[in-house]
């Protein structure tokens, strides 16, 4: 059965006409044409898919569509551009916090939740925050380092 599903996304109103039990990462790619969630186990434990509903990491991969119904979805997409990139992005870029990729867009989606509750974590609050994201390119020491200098940037510019 079809229906009709309306949200924000990445802050501007979105619809999709979604099947049965369609998940949010299907809709995002396929109908949507939003691509940075990616599809990595299916399973909700890799973090490829992570993307923000209503503030709160959440696995695109196992989400159904329909539970976003009239709340807020935010992407890799919606965190900045590349004239005006958000602080983790810029971050992450100067510090080469990646190799492949594959993963980031999770990360960095899990990372803004993270800062936007804890403006100022440890070494230790960002590796617990980030645990559940599988990243095989061995680079974890650069993203954490990334994670806290835009934390540290973040905080400044706040004051």
């Amino acid at each position: 059965m079809r229906r009709n599903l309306s949200f924000t996304l990445n802050g501007a109103p979105a619809s999709a006409e979604v099947e049965g039990e369609a998940t949010l990462l299907t809709v995002l790619r396929a109908d949507l044409g939003v691509f940075g969630a990616r599809f990595g186990c299916g399973l909700g434990q890799c973090g490829a898919c992570a993307v923000l509903v209503d503030g709160r990491v959440e696995a695109a991969c196992t989400l159904s569509a329909a539970s976003v119904e009239g709340r807020a979805v935010t992407t890799v997409e919606g965190l900045g551009t590349p004239e005006q990139p958000h602080p983790l992005q810029a971050a992450f870029l100067e510090l080469q916090a990646g190799q492949c990729g594959y993963c980031l867009s999770g990360i960095l989606v899990g990372a803004k939740a993270l800062l936007d509750a804890n403006p100022a974590p440890s070494r230790t609050e960002i590796a617990q925050a980030l645990d559940w994201h599988l990243c095989r390119c061995g680079v974890h020491n650069r993203i954490l380092d990334a994670v806290a200098l835009a934390a540290r940037r973040m905080r400044e510019a706040a004051a």
